[in-house]
């Protein structure tokens, strides 16, 4: 289910179902034959948490959590709210409880943010807990999952028949000035822009963004490192050529492989570089919604997805069961930046 629609152009183009409406509209009823419940709701206004407005948003919502916990109509409170996207961080917690009243609680659910949401996250996982779920919840870096980016999310996955476990690295964490060579024997080197993109000479991508017009303030990496976090902004990034000549910046289609989208994803609508940068990447997501459903998925098929385009790869990477959910074996390469996921 997709509210914003820029991302539901993509997604049609992308051939992937969707629901084009607001979560708050709709209900676990309306999807009865949904098993497994997934969201990333609007993050913007938690970005700034620990200044005015993030602190008081994540305090409303702290509070809100313990009072949905406690089975309060919390309505007007929402109605009350500064802006209206800080209530649907809730919605997960709603849908959750709502089925779990109905006699359908999820086999699994899981949950993505930017790190600031982890402490709204830990609530929610107690709320869960008091329904009967276990869980896990924690920060994971992208880049130690074979995204060629260095990114942190906040994850929390539960289940209802077993203890779930946030998924084990399976590269290198990124450590600027140590080599790609250098740490753990047992985990892959971090991926790089270079090897990503494969363009013909080596680069440097210049931060533009946030910097205040300080040329000292801005972030350098090199083609032999992982791309910076991607934003809406990317395309304000310069990209700088050995000799120090200005080359193309990177192209929609080049910041969407950065993230681990095919390099024929179909991206639509306007303000494509945004929804790139609030995508999960799928690389990441493969690695989260595997652990979730107890399974795992081999990296060399990730690798072979991502590579030869969007009509291959969609639907080519699937779990290696553990301990699946019982008759429930999904693809897991089309997890994309959608609000709400109900399957």
């Amino acid at each position: 289910m997709e509210w914003d629609s820029n991302a539901c152009a993509t997604r049609q183009a992308a051939g992937l179902r969707t629901v084009a409406e607001d979560v708050r509209r709709r209900g676990p009823a309306d999807f009865p034959e949904a098993t497994i419940l997934a969201g990333g709701p609007p993050c913007q206004t938690y970005t700034v948490a620990g200044t005015g407005a993030g602190r008081r948003a994540l305090d409303d919502v702290l509070g809100l959590v313990k009072r949905m916990a406690a089975g309060d109509d919390i309505a007007e409170t929402l109605a009350e709210l500064d802006d209206e996207r800080t209530g649907l961080v809730l919605e997960p917690l709603r849908w959750a409880l709502d089925a779990a009243a109905q006699g359908r609680p999820y086999d699994a659910i899981v949950l993505e943010q930017v790190p600031a949401v982890l402490p709204v996250w830990q609530a929610v996982q107690e709320a869960l807990e008091g329904i009967g779920y276990k869980s896990d919840c924690g920060i994971l870096h992208t880049e130690e999952f074979g995204v060629p980016q260095t990114r942190r999310r906040a994850i929390l996955i539960a289940r209802r028949d077993s203890q779930p476990h946030l998924p084990r690295p399976t590269h290198r964490r990124y450590r600027k000035g140590v080599s790609r060579s250098e740490g753990d024997p047992t985990l892959l080197p971090w991926a790089t822009m270079g090897e990503t993109l494969a363009r013909p000479h080596t680069f440097v991508v210049i931060s533009n963004y946030g910097t205040g017009g300080d040329p000292k303030a801005r972030g350098r990496r090199k083609s032999d490192e992982p791309s910076a976090t991607l934003t809406g902004k990317v395309s304000r990034n310069r990209v700088v050529a050995g000799n120090g000549t200005d080359v193309h910046r990177f192209s929609v289609h080049e910041a969407g492989q950065l993230q681990t989208f095919p390099h024929d994803y179909p991206w639509s609508g306007n303000d494509i570089s945004q929804q790139i940068g609030n995508a999960i990447p799928p690389r990441l997501a493969a690695h989260v919604l595997a652990a979730a459903l107890n399974g795992e998925v081999e990296g060399t098929a990730l690798d072979r997805a991502v590579k030869a385009g969007w009509d291959t790869a969609r639907g080519s990477v699937s779990v290696r069961s553990v301990e699946a959910l019982p008759a429930h074996q999904p693809s897991l390469f089309a997890a994309d930046h959608s609000s709400m996921t109900a399957t």
